[in-house]
């Protein structure tokens, strides 16, 4: 049988024994009433897909996405989405992957997908259509997983090395029934980093990556630079909570700590458990539970390159490469925020961070809001949309996935 597959939903359905479903009835994309910069639209061209996670586009325009639950998939946790009559609508889509997660990526035509314990690798065709969809090779297993912080990012760079963030389901690494943090936290040794592995080595078990980057509590969000050959990785910090100190009031935990984005090498600490990032203050502090009162700070560990208000939760972070954008996008990162901020309220939009000289500017601006549908320091109803994965299409446009409703919206630019 050839392995180009012919990718009508039927044909598959018929060969594969996977379920092909008609998505929305829409006919053509429908304009997305966000609020954008001058010369810049987007459209809705998927919509009601369930809990999306990340994303990605593929040359020819077609997306895998992954999904956070399999309930109302069939089981499935991967949706291959084309658009079969050209209208701008992904209009046709097929489920795959007996397994929910997060991390997907495409690299020498393979699919690069995770569960929330490993990662696998789907065989491409020359259109990055996938061949074998019911027989994945396992790439990574054994990897930790206590349901909370769990989900598993990737990247991949140009030597063949594969990124996985692997998060912590603990705040602070606290000593059982106590304030008081576990000297040498032993989560570290198989969590709250970033561990590497070999993109093309089947069947590796956890012990067999390196600990890339420790000190991150969670990283949802990660891409490789291809202009600073380097990897980057957001953070999601840690909570204060009624055993803090007195310092650390109700009112501060709505604030601190920042949410942050670090430029990882071999060796990098961010400081996770024993220190924060104070955005308010722009400097890294001494935990509570190690003895920190709010006021110490410490140079041990790593700054962050960028830093954004507490509890806005950046859950994708895309590099972005294309040339439809000005010139002022090229090799900036665009960040999916998924969270609320109170101090300013804002949240539940994409960020954008240009790059100066070769490294990431401290100074992020708002590229796309209006995702919650409402005024969010007076909100009038539920949340419409709350971004959560982002890719590049192959023309350049930015593609934004929602995990309220399930919706993938693409963003163009027109002078």
């Amino acid at each position: 049988m050839n392995k180009k597959i012919l990718w009508s939903a039927g044909v598959m359905a018929a060969m594969l024994g996977l379920s092909a479903f008609v998505g929305s009835k829409m006919t053509g994309a429908k304009p997305a009433e966000l609020k954008l910069p001058a010369g810049f639209s987007a459209t809705i061209v998927a919509d009601s897909l369930g809990a999306l996670r990340h994303i990605v586009v593929t040359g020819k325009g077609d997306i895998y996405a992954k999904l956070n639950s399999t309930r109302r998939s069939g089981g499935k946790g991967i949706y291959f989405l084309s658009d079969v009559n050209h209208d701008g609508q992904l209009d046709k889509k097929l489920a795959f992957a007996d397994y929910p997660g997060t991390g997907i990526k495409i690299k020498d035509h393979y699919l690069y997908s995770t569960s929330n314990t490993g990662v696998f690798r789907y065989k491409l065709n020359a259109d990055d259509e996938i061949i074998s969809p019911d027989q994945p090779e396992t790439i990574v297993k054994g990897l930790v997983d206590h349901q909370r912080d769990n989900s598993k990012s990737i990247a991949l760079d140009d030597q063949d090395n594969l990124f996985v963030t692997i998060g912590s389901w603990s705040d602070a690494c606290r000593q059982q029934n106590s304030a008081e943090g576990m000297p040498g936290c032993p989560i570290l040794d198989s969590a709250a980093g970033v561990w590497k592995f070999k993109a093309d080595k089947l069947n590796q078990n956890f012990g067999d990556g390196v600990r890339y980057a420790t000190g991150i509590k969670n990283a949802v969000g990660i891409d490789y630079n291809p202009a600073t050959k380097s990897v980057f990785a957001t953070q999601h910090g840690r909570s204060f909570d009624k055993l803090s100190p007195a310092f650390f009031t109700p009112a501060k935990w709505t604030e601190l700590p920042g949410e942050t984005i670090y430029e990882l090498h071999q060796g990098t600490d961010a400081g996770w458990p024993y220190a924060y990032y104070d955005q308010e203050q722009q400097k890294k502090m001494v935990s509570p539970e190690y003895g920190g009162d709010g006021k110490t700070q410490t140079d041990k560990y790593a700054n962050p390159a960028v830093a954004f208000p507490g509890h806005l939760a950046p859950n994708d972070l895309l590099f972005y490469t294309g040339n439809m954008f000005p010139k002022r996008y090229k090799n900036g990162a665009f960040v999916a925020l998924h969270g609320r901020s109170v101090n300013p309220v804002q949240g539940y939009l994409v960020a954008f961070i240009p790059m100066v000289n070769g490294k990431l500017s401290s100074n992020w601006e708002v590229f796309a809001d209006n995702f919650a549908g409402s005024d969010l320091a007076h909100p009038t109803g539920p949340l419409k949309y709350r971004p959560m994965g982002l890719a590049q299409g192959p023309d350049g446009a930015l593609y934004v996935a929602d995990d309220l409703k399930g919706t993938i919206f693409k963003i163009i630019y027109k002078q």
